[in-house]
């Protein structure tokens, strides 16, 4: 008998497996994904030159009758000490290795010396590397090796001869040592777990061939019996494990090198390719498409199973696949239904759902419109994703929303190239295969809260999606191949429209949703919020009531917000504040009386409101103290979630001429309250106030705007601080009840504003009575609800003289100056 012998390390590294065992002289393909293998494998294996000179540890853990106290599962006496083919790796979704490793030799696992970060052993060598001859000494075995290989030689013959591992394991198989032979038959068989730790702990060549031999022959038995079933379909099997792939090499020599290894092929791969391929044909891909995925598939069959270029191209046919080229979803488009569904879901809103309208019965009309890309500006809580869902609902199309706030990545929107790891297509690609249709209705949320990064500008990604010239041949750089996006209906909001680059501003069509007034708001409470906050707390209509009044001080009191999200927040408080309440009572009696008082239905007053949520947080008591005083006027301002009342306060003291603006101003405010000063000091003599340079050189002036920690800023504030400054010097208080806004010039005219109606509605709720705008601004006034124009008077003005007029009790009469009065007794 002769040896070539080898040996292993005394302590090695071990990769623990569930439910499955390595035995020596067979390969195996090992996914791992738990925390101490993978660090075994980034300090062991990553790190080597070479994998083939790194011998680990593979030991199964015990079956699941023997769970120790803990309820864990201790590891096998027994291992295989393996070395390493091969190490792929993934990283997304989540990562995880895979490793190609050749069983060696037995081990016995004496003890642990590390279990942090990963397993160490101690082992003891239990058969040696190598070719060993038979003991011809020793017949029994002799007549077992014999019997073994005859059962071993029709297996294969039973298998495909057409596959070349095949036909080389027919040639080797009268060299082929039987301790090799025994335990590369018992891998390819199919046999429990259980069975294969059998073999595996058989150290001695004719226990092993003992505890084989009766599997090899129940696995011929088996093929011979599906060879004669009349359902069955082929004539070579395989006869394989189906939860991996195991290996058949060579009796091992000198060295181990890739080339001796040789791939049992398996059904189950060629039926995935197969199935990959007709969902291709199904997909109905374009031409173009088509031939891309065809040579990708191509490519996929020729490829080994363990290249890591497989799985990126798989991924990529099977996108192929899913995406809706040819799916679209019908359409059922009924105006009069569109318009019902409108009313019933949103309450105002007139303008964006007549804009609405007009675009489905175009759609009615003509089938193939390419329409514009509808953006809604407005501020935010007013519904305008809810009324995207509402348009899909009409349209009968699927609705999927892409949120982009804070997105600062271009390959958001057209996906990474497939050279990068990790790579996957867009986020609009991506909703196509979500979604499963080509004509959905896609919600590009918050469009104006796009940013710039490092990795590209998103906003300047999507001007080819918005463009409908353009959209017919989108690239999304994942799937490199043009797709047709003309069929989707794309949908854009924003609360403001600042930050919108113009280029990306000019492909969509502005509809501007305003603010809602609070009479708005007590029908968008009582018919949609307080039904809706009832149901999400269990709640129903005969357990509570809400009195009108006590939804008006709701809205006034502690809601002031162009949307009704705040709103809605303060009704849910109350229907908990309810909940604890019904929740406290006996159920059985909520009917009875208790102390002759009824326990339901529970009234929410207004003293109910207050006790739940606290003293109001708005009050009109707070402003009104503050007016009525020289060098006070009340202005209007437009932020992104509705108009504002804003107060301008003057004061003067002595000092040196200094101006003095406080209240987080930005640069327009800053210089319109230098221009109006400059225009007070121009035009003082006309109006009989005394400001010479003289005073101002020892008065210091101090405008101030508060709510110094909120910024302010923009060109309509000029109006509101010459006021404040001729209140000051002529120590006249201006009307408590009258709000201004506009910008000036030098001349004193009166220069048009934008957010007419947001600025009105702003007014109303703080309950003034009168508004002064910029003259050119009147036709801005037919936006505003008739019902909030009934209860203000508006004064339209072109110069600042009718302003002081409007806005002074008894107005503010000019002096003529001694030439006007000279000119004047001349024409007498």
């Amino acid at each position: 008998m002769t040896s070539m012998m080898m040996s292993i390390p005394r302590q090695i590294p071990l990769l623990v497996i569930d439910e499955e065992v390595l035995l020596p002289g067979s390969s195996m393909k090992i996914p791992v994904t738990s925390s101490r293998n993978m660090a075994m494998i980034k300090s062991r294996l990553l790190n080597q030159r070479s994998l083939t000179s790194t011998i680990i540890g593979v030991v199964p853990k015990e079956p699941e009758q023997h769970l120790d106290i803990s309820g864990t599962a201790p590891l096998h006496t027994v291992g295989t000490a393996a070395v390493v083919v091969q190490v792929t790796g993934i990283s997304w979704p989540q990562p995880s290795f895979t490793l190609l490793v050749t069983g060696l030799c037995r081990f016995r696992l004496e003890k642990l010396v590390m279990e942090v970060p990963y397993l160490v052993g101690v082992v003891t060598q239990l058969d040696k590397l190598a070719v060993d001859d038979e003991d011809d000494d020793n017949q029994e075995l002799m007549d077992l090796i014999q019997s073994f290989r005859v059962e071993a030689s029709k297996l294969l013959e039973m298998l495909d001869v057409s596959n070349s591992t095949v036909a080389r394991l027919k040639r080797m198989l009268g060299t082929l040592p039987a301790h090799h032979l025994a335990d590369l038959c018992a891998s390819l068989v199919n046999a429990s777990f259980i069975e294969k730790l059998q073999v595996l702990d058989a150290v001695d060549l004719s226990e092993r061939l003992k505890k084989s031999l009766p599997l090899l022959v129940r696995q011929i038995e088996g093929l011979e019996m599906l060879r004669k079933s009349p359902n069955n379909r082929t004539e070579k099997h395989y006869a394989i494990q189906p939860k991996n792939r195991v290996m058949i090499i060579r009796p091992q020599r000198d060295t181990y090198s890739r080339s001796d290894h040789a791939l049992v092929p398996s059904d189950d791969e060629g039926d995935e390719l197969q199935e990959l391929h007709q969902k291709l044909r199904a997909a109905k891909l374009p031409p173009h498409a088509s031939k891309v995925a065809m040579k990708e598939l191509q490519r996929l069959k020729k490829l080994a199973s363990m290249s890591p270029e497989s799985g990126i191209i798989r991924t990529y046919v099977e996108l192929m696949a899913e995406l809706p080229w040819s799916k679209s979803s019908p359409e059922t488009l009924d105006i009069n239904k569109a318009r019902q569904d409108l009313d019933a879901d949103h309450y105002a809103m007139d303008k964006l759902k007549r804009r609405v309208l007009e675009y489905l019965a175009v759609r009615q009309l003509k089938n193939n419109l390419r329409g514009p890309i509808l953006c809604f500006v407005g501020p935010p809580g007013v519904g305008k994703t809810s009324v995207g869902r509402s348009i899909a609902q009409t349209l009968g199309r699927e609705f999927h929303r892409i949120s982009l706030g804070g997105s600062c990545n271009q390959s958001d929107i057209r996906g990474h190239r497939r050279t990068y790891i990790g790579a996957m297509p867009g986020r609009i690609i991506q909703g196509l295969k979500t979604v499963g249709v080509n004509n959905p209705v896609m919600l590009l949320d918050e469009i104006d809260k796009l940013s710039t990064g490092i990795h590209g500008d998103p906003a300047a990604a999507l001007l080819e999606v918005l463009d409908p010239e353009q959209n017919c041949n989108f690239v999304d750089h994942y799937l490199n191949v043009p797709f047709d996006l003309s069929k989707v209906m794309f949908i854009a909001t924003a609360n403001t429209t600042r930050t919108i680059p113009p280029a990306l501003l000019d492909r969509m069509e502005l509809i501007h949703v305003q603010g809602y007034t609070q009479e708005e708001k007590l029908h968008i409470a009582s018919r949609h919020l307080l039904p809706k906050q009832l149901e999400e707390h269990g709640l129903e209509s005969h357990m509570v009531q809400f009195p009108m009044e006590s939804i008006k001080i709701l809205v006034s009191c502690y809601t002031r917000e162009a949307g009704v999200r705040t709103l809605e927040r303060k009704l849910g408080a109350l229907c908990r504040a309810v909940a604890v309440h019904v929740a406290e009572m006996n159920v059985g009696d909520l009917t009875k009386k208790d102390n002759g008082q009824t326990k339901l239905p529970i009234i929410l007053d207004e003293a109910a409101v207050e006790d739940i949520l606290g003293p109001a947080l708005y009050s009109n008591n707070e402003l009104w103290s503050r007016l009525g005083q020289p060098g006070v006027a009340v202005g209007l301002a437009w932020t992104t979630v509705g108009g504002e009342v804003l107060l301008v306060e003057a004061n003067k003291m002595e000092g040196d001429g200094e101006l003095v603006l406080t209240g987080h101003l930005g640069d327009v405010m800053k210089e319109s309250a230098r221009l109006a000063l400059n225009w007070v000091r121009t035009t003082a003599r006309e109006y009989g106030l005394q400001i010479d340079g003289e005073l101002l050189a020892h008065t210091d002036l101090h405008i101030h705007f508060p709510a110094g920690a909120v910024g302010k800023d923009g060109p309509s504030a000029g109006v509101t601080i010459a006021a404040a400054l001729i209140s000051l010097f002529s120590e006249r208080p201006i009307d408590a009840d009258v709000a201004m806004t506009g910008e000036i010039t030098l001349r004193g005219v009166v220069l048009p504003v934008g957010g007419v109606k947001e600025k009105v509605l702003a007014a109303h709720r703080a309950g003034l009575k009168q508004v002064i705008l910029p003259k050119k601004n009147g036709k801005d006034l037919h936006e505003v609800p008739e019902n909030v124009k009934k209860d203000l008077t508006f004064v339209l003005v072109s110069h600042m003289d009718e302003v002081l007029q409007a806005a002074f009790t008894g107005g503010f009469p000019t002096v003529a100056s001694p030439q006007d009065m000279g000119s004047v007794i001349s024409k007498l």
